[in-house]
């Protein structure tokens, strides 16, 4: 199973695991085509069996191409084929804690992207007019105004999905606005997440960042006022190709401690209890999961995904071993995250 340059795949500027993989691409100077519309179809490409962008399409084991989805297994098989640069950490402790933030961004923070995107008036009207015209730039206008309404109204729709409502408003907003405050300390420090070099949790906090910081009207006016400084830093991970990835860039275990103290505190605030309330939910039959998030009621329908990432949370967990794993104690204890290993 040889993966070979160009690597092609199906994305949209509007879909942050697209800009994900496009600045993760970018910095590891991996070569890519990406198909935009229904360009992978002229190609003969085929269908993926779930349809999310972005699609990417690899030779499976028998070397016919097969279309492949989830951002963070192909980081990690890209990062077994190519070499050079690589996003994620030898050390297995750093490892862990890249897991562990790459998730909470593909699973947390696109709650608030979603939310934003498809709650408020003037969103709405950004989003369904833009979007459409990322994947049908050369649409007529008649056609792309039946799309806007036809967008809008099936994500509206959806946005019980990712348990966004009336009730659990307050609780996705305050919390993106902390992360916002948390990010701008962090980076007025370090850079990146783990030091002076990006890891594919940068990568994924970044892709959700594209939209919030800078497409989406309410939550770019509320980053512009309140971290600008995140904004900027978006803008600079779009293309790290410069950077160059040196063997020196993380940061030891003692000093990602105290500098990962507030983004872990954060994860274990939001993230942990709708992790365990999902998967108990799940666990007992329920199609609903019903909790306190920050003290505040959270009421969403269950996420059989979700409870998968927990799985796979604890299993990068097991890998570790017990030097390792006590090293991992001691950064979370007290965070909240450690609610994730019981």
């Amino acid at each position: 199973m040889n993966t070979h340059e160009p690597i092609k795949f199906k994305g949209a500027p509007g879909s942050p695991y697209t800009r994900k993989m496009l600045a993760y691409l970018r910095y590891r100077g991996i070569r890519y085509e990406l198909l935009i519309g229904d360009h992978a179809k002229s190609l003969g490409m085929p269908d993926a069996k779930v349809g999310l962008l972005p699609t990417f399409y690899l030779p499976g084991d028998d070397g016919q191409i097969e279309a492949v989805v989830d951002s963070t297994p192909l980081i990690r098989r890209l990062e077994q084929e190519f070499s050079g640069k690589e996003a994620l950490p030898s050390h297995p402790v750093l490892a862990f804690l890249n897991y562990l933030i790459e998730d909470f961004a593909d699973e947390w923070l696109t709650k608030s992207m979603f939310h934003y995107r498809w709650y408020y008036d003037d969103d709405i009207d950004m989003a369904g007019t833009i979007l459409p015209m990322w994947t049908g730039i050369q649409a007529p206008s008649d056609k792309l105004k039946d799309m806007k309404n036809y967008v809008a109204n099936r994500q509206i729709s959806r946005l019980y999905v990712v348990g966004s409502n009336d009730l659990t408003a307050p609780v996705i907003e305050a919390s993106y606005v902390r992360f916002l405050s948390i990010l701008d300390r962090l980076i007025e420090k370090q850079l990146f997440v783990l030091g002076s070099r990006p890891s594919s949790a940068d990568f994924a906090i970044y892709a959700q960042l594209t939209q919030l910081a800078k497409f989406d009207p309410t939550p770019a006016k509320i980053c512009l006022e309140r971290a600008p400084r995140v904004l900027a830093w978006t803008d600079l991970v779009d293309d790290l190709s410069g950077n160059p990835g040196s063997e020196d860039g993380w940061l030891s275990e003692e000093d990602l401690k105290q500098s990962l103290r507030e983004l872990l505190e954060e994860i274990g605030k939001v993230y942990v209890p709708a992790l365990l309330a999902n998967a108990k939910a799940i666990e007992n039959g329920d199609e609903e999961m019903s909790l306190e998030i920050d003290g505040k009621p959270w009421r969403q329908p269950v996420f059989p995904y979700q409870a998968k990432c927990l799985q796979w949370i604890r299993e990068e967990y097991e890998k570790l071993g017990s030097n390792a794993q006590g090293q991992v104690n001691a950064i979370i204890d007290g965070s909240g995250c450690e609610d994730l290993l019981r």
